[in-house]
């Protein structure tokens, strides 16, 4: 594998992927197509500009033409283009649709056009829906409880019917929460950190006790790579870190860190459909040889201090949020 095809590569997982991807592999050139919707940034790979090995093209994956121009100069694809907000998706499942599932559906012809060799689709832990117990695994049904979650169901159940069909390599992987650098503040752990900055509330969902699987996102980079190089086409992989907290645990853990009083912590009316607990068993990706190096405690302290050096990096977007904010209320008070 020489050229690789990423889509979306200018949002947090997939420009955390790439700068990985390119220093892991010398010899990778990526193509990286990215519609820049709202939380799509250059800038999250400015350090990039200028490196050969490394070309971005302004584009939609749900254009056919755009995508005919690059699939036809690449050797595999790591769809990462995704509507991914499930409070956004509530008031404005439509885009979802669009981009999750007519989206890799015009990514899939194309590759199945040009016999390309990978096809790596990147889903998520929500498409289970909530466990009380135990964790998912892979041969578990999907049981999406969101807009968000059910477009993103439908996109993998899609791409895994092109391997049926058609024959086609298509890998998927299921992942829990990521966290990290370059992350959009609109997300708990990045609104939380920025808003314990500038002293302002942090709102928590109901009474907090939701549960996430936190994985930090060079993990989750590394975990990828191994599927791409090593998986077998056809086959699902949960990613996860067993790294599993309440929302509110995460919450004090960014105000200790800060130094800041748990008096932020601002109570707010529960979310619709929101999903108690996720949860994955590893094994197979294990299988592979993966397992995460970061703990819940070391992957915060170390996004917490990105955070807190990059200020200029997440102020411009916090003001581009607040305006759609502003919007938001407008349309659906």
């Amino acid at each position: 594998m020489k050229r690789l095809l990423v889509t979306g590569g200018a949002g947090f997982i997939g420009s955390n992927f790439i700068r990985y991807m390119l220093k892991k592999h010398p010899d990778l050139h990526i193509v990286n197509l990215d519609a820049l919707t709202y939380a799509g940034n250059r800038e999250n790979l400015r350090d990039l500009d200028g490196n050969p090995r490394y070309t971005f093209w302004h584009g939609d994956i749900c254009d056919p033409d755009t995508v005919e121009r690059w699939m036809s100069n690449v050797d595999a694809v790591v769809n990462f283009a995704a509507e991914t907000h499930v409070d956004r998706s509530i008031h404005e499942a439509g885009a979802f649709v669009e981009t999750d599932v007519h989206g890799a559906f015009v990514l899939l012809e194309a590759a199945r056009e040009h016999n390309i060799s990978r096809f790596l689709h990147i889903s998520t832990d929500e498409v289970y829906g909530s466990i009380d117990e135990g964790s998912f695994t892979e041969k578990d049904i999907l049981n999406p409880s969101s807009p968000y979650s059910a477009s993103k169901s439908g996109g993998e159940l899609l791409a895994r019917s092109y391997f049926i069909t058609y024959g086609l390599p298509v890998l998927i992987t299921r992942s829990s929460n990521n966290f990290g650098p370059y992350q959009y503040p609109e997300k708990l752990i990045p609104l939380f950190i920025t808003n314990a900055i500038d002293d302002k509330p942090l709102p928590i969902y109901g009474d907090g006790k939701n549960v996430r699987d936190w994985l930090y996102v060079e993990d989750q980079a590394e975990a990828l790579d191994l599927v791409l190089q090593k998986g077998t086409a056809g086959e699902i992989y949960n990613i996860g870190a067993g790294n599993e907290e309440m929302n509110i645990t995460v919450t004090k853990s960014i105000l200790k860190l800060l130094g800041k009083p748990e008096s932020l912590i601002h109570p707010v009316k529960d979310r619709l459909g929101h999903d108690r607990r996720y949860s994955v068993t590893i094994d197979k990706i294990q299988a592979l040889g993966w397992k995460p190096l970061h703990d819940f405690e070391e992957g915060m302290k170390k996004t917490v201090e990105w955070y807190v050096k990059n200020e200029s990096w997440w102020r411009a977007l916090k003001e581009k949020q607040a305006a759609y904010q502003e919007w938001y209320k407008k349309q659906y008070g």
